[in-house]
This record gives C-alpha cells, structure tokens and sequence, in this order.
C-alpha cells in the first residue's frame, strides 16, 4: 500500500507505518510547503493514499472534482500523540475491511465514515 502522508502528520507516524512495511511518502519532509492541489496530482499520478488532518481535501473532491482514485484519509482527531495517528492506521489498514479507492474516508475518535466520488 503506498501513503501520501500531509505536512501535517507527525513524524513518528510516518515511522510507524514504514515499519508496518508501507510504503510513505512524508510532504513535511519530502515537498514542504506545496499547495494541496499538488498533493492531489501527486497522489493521482503515483497511485498513493492522501492521509492527512485538513478538512480542505473534502472540498477539492466534492466541490472542485479532484478524484484521487487511492482515496484520501481524513483524521479528525484534536488531541493525540504523536505515535497515534501510525498506530491506528496501521490497526485498520491490517484489518483490511475498508476499501479506500474512490472514498474520501473520515476517521474520528467515534466512528469511520466514508463518502464514495467517482
């Protein structure tokens, strides 16, 4: 599975899922400072999951048409470790019973929602 890990996601996370054996690309560390929309090509071009903390994602998809075929993860989350965003990720994509293509995925301390695009 290949991530596309936003400026915004810690990066004791990022270890945690490179030891998880996936495979991440870090914004923060690898393109700091690029404009969402160029995460989107990114994640479009290179076949990668968008995981991230910035609501805007919901608006390029439903409002602006951007439709990364990977899927984007949004994490809802205010307060959390460091460590906790790698570690649940790793939990739910090992369960494996989410399908993230096409789906713009919310994940908060409650529940997991998914909302299909095409």
């Amino acid at each position: 599975m290949k991530l596309l890990t936003n400026e915004n996601f810690p990066l004791r996370s990022v270890k945690i899922l490179r030891e998880g054996g996936f495979d991440v690309k870090h914004i923060g560390t690898d393109f700091p400072g690029i404009k969402d929309r160029e995460v989107l090509n990114m994640a479009i071009q290179e076949s990668r999951i968008i995981i991230t903390f910035d609501k805007d994602y919901g608006e390029l998809i439903f409002k602006r048409g951007y439709h990364p075929k990977c899927g984007v993860i949004f994490l809802k989350w205010f307060n959390f470790t460091p460590e906790k965003p790698g570690e649940e990720l790793v939990r739910l994509f090992k369960e494996k019973q989410l399908e993230f293509d096409n789906a713009f995925t919310v994940i908060d301390d409650k529940s997991i929602r998914q909302r299909k695009y095409s």
